[in-house]
């Protein structure tokens, strides 16, 4: 036979399709020639696949090889189709028996030697090819682990060409290597390791229970502090607090880090919600993804989980915009010439800033700044950018008596116990609805989810006026009156928990003054 048809697939964006790949070998002048609309990387494919083909200990006979990747109106990158090329060839010039790939699935890079590496994006094409019915795949030993998180698919590891072509010629080889729990279990530890517990956070009681409402809630904070009053760390000690994701939101973040390569091959689910602090040099690209054919960038790879953004006003101002249509769609979308590129975007913002560019402000004994100064520091944070935070908290510098005293701080721990038990009243709250948490409600869900009182209507008119608050920031303010509600375990809105999102909304009036 000297046509053969392997299955590979290629990935765009988030999403992965089928490639059928094949290979036709014939007489003529011994040329290797690729077509289906390639990349560089992919046309160079025919020199590692003859060389690895013939290292492998096959014949490789002088005649005219022509390799087509279809469809060809889908763009192919990287090095992932090698292994499928390989295998087409081996298969259209006999030496693999003809159907023994019928409904497999083949991915991986190749060596000159023959053996096979790890590719980005193995576990959005193994979804792929589950959903298309294929229930066979041929990966890379190194991504086995990241393939078998799909269910219903037979995931086979190679390290060689030749253990795969020993496998399609029904000659299993392929050793299977799992990822033990106990090292699962001894890895969550060194993470949590990591993460600096609410214990260690001296004073800041404000900060410590507006960071709770946020996490509570999925609502967006920014805090707002003089150098070392503690900002940063209670941002990192935020991450210790997120509840764990479920299965599908892990299925979720995972599939995010795979098209990226980020997945440790040891422990591929991600069990734990992502915390990403991005430095104020990062570009627009950077922030929401980019690249010829856009790949996820750090909005993305917070989701689920939280952004932390230090030094706010020091990012550039064209940077700091792109995050509003985030913030509110929950997702981005990039029109490029070959499509447009959907990426999810369900990320809690937290950022922090000092009040003044020497961050001694409202201190006017120890503020060097002049009021134009301050003006233009604070004027670098636009007002609808400021609408869509829920929360704004002053850091006051830490007393003396506070870090010296033995009173004892709550815990990570038991702020995540709370945390945890108020996410399960709104998963079970928003079951119809198909949202997570407060910060998530439509604003037609609000008349049904945020019921207000006599009381609680009046006192919602006055701050209206008061505050001049928008439709966004009413809204907001709501949200976050609900999260307060189920941290107090009750069913309706009180005028106390009102109040409480009211006073976290006005710092942002004491230094953004209309």
């Amino acid at each position: 036979m000297s046509f053969s048809t392997i299955l590979s697939a290629a990935v765009d964006g988030l999403q992965a399709e089928l490639i059928r790949v094949e290979a036709d070998v014939s007489n003529g002048l011994p040329v290797f020639h690729m077509v289906g609309y390639l990349s560089s990387e992919v046309r160079e494919a025919g020199e590692r696949v003859r060389t690895a083909v013939r290292n492998s200990g096959y014949e490789y006979p002088p005649k005219r090889t022509v390799v087509n990747l279809s469809p060809a109106t889908v763009r192919k990158r990287g090095a992932s189709f090698d292994l499928p090329i390989a295998a087409a060839v081996l298969a259209a010039l006999g030496q693999i028996p003809a159907g023994s790939a019928k409904d497999c699935l083949m991915i991986g890079e190749l060596g000159l030697n023959g053996s096979v590496g790890k590719v980005p994006g193995i576990l959005p094409m193994v979804m792929e090819a589950a959903r298309r019915g294929i229930r066979r795949c041929i990966v890379p030993e190194e991504n086995a682990g990241e393939g078998r998180l799909v269910k219903g698919v037979e995931i086979i590891g190679v390290s060689s060409l030749k253990e795969a072509a020993l496998l399609l010629q029904g000659k299993p080889c392929a050793k299977r290597r799992k990822a033990g729990k106990e090292k699962e279990r001894e890895e969550e530890r060194t993470l949590e390791g990591r993460i600096p517990d609410f214990a260690e956070l001296q004073g800041q009681e404000n900060v410590r229970r507006a960071a709770e409402i946020a996490v509570a809630g999925g609502h967006n904070l920014l805090m707002i502090g003089p150098p070392g009053s503690g900002k940063s760390m209670t941002a990192r000690c935020m991450a210790g607090i997120l509840p764990p994701p479920d299965e599908e939101e892990s299925l979720e973040i995972t599939r995010i880090y795979s098209v990226l390569g980020l997945v440790d091959p040891e422990s591929p689910l991600i069990r734990k919600r992502p915390f990403r602090e991005v430095h104020h040099t990062a570009t627009r690209a950077a922030l929401i993804g980019g690249g010829t054919v856009p790949q996820p960038g750090e909005i993305s790879l917070a989701h689920g989980g939280i952004l932390f953004l230090d030094e706010l006003p020091e990012f550039n101002r064209s940077v700091l915009e792109v995050l509003r249509q985030p913030l509110e769609n929950r997702e981005i979308r990039l029109s490029r010439t070959h499509g447009t590129y959907r990426f999810p975007a369900d990320f809690m913002l937290v950022a922090a800033m000092n009040p003044c560019p020497c961050g001694n402000y409202p201190d006017l004994s120890k503020c060097r700044c002049t009021p134009s100064q301050i003006q233009m520091y604070l004027d670098r944070i636009s007002r609808p950018f400021l609408d869509r935070i829920d929360l704004c908290v002053e850091a006051p510098r830490v007393g003396f008596g506070s870090l010296t005293g033995t009173a004892r701080q709550e815990s990570s721990e038991e702020i995540r116990n709370r945390v945890v038990r108020v996410r399960e009243i709104q998963k079970r709250r928003y079951e119809k609805e198909g949202i997570r948490n407060n910060a998530a409600l439509r604003t037609e869900d609000l008349k049904r989810y945020c019921v207000l009182g006599n009381k609680e209507k009046k006192l919602m008119e006055r701050a209206f006026s008061h505050m001049e608050l928008t439709a966004r920031g009413y809204h907001r303010i709501l949200r976050t009156a609900r999260t307060i509600a189920d941290l107090d375990g009750e069913e309706r809105i009180r005028e106390n928990h009102l109040r409480e999102a009211l006073s976290l909304r006005m710092i942002d009036e004491k230094y953004w003054r209309r």
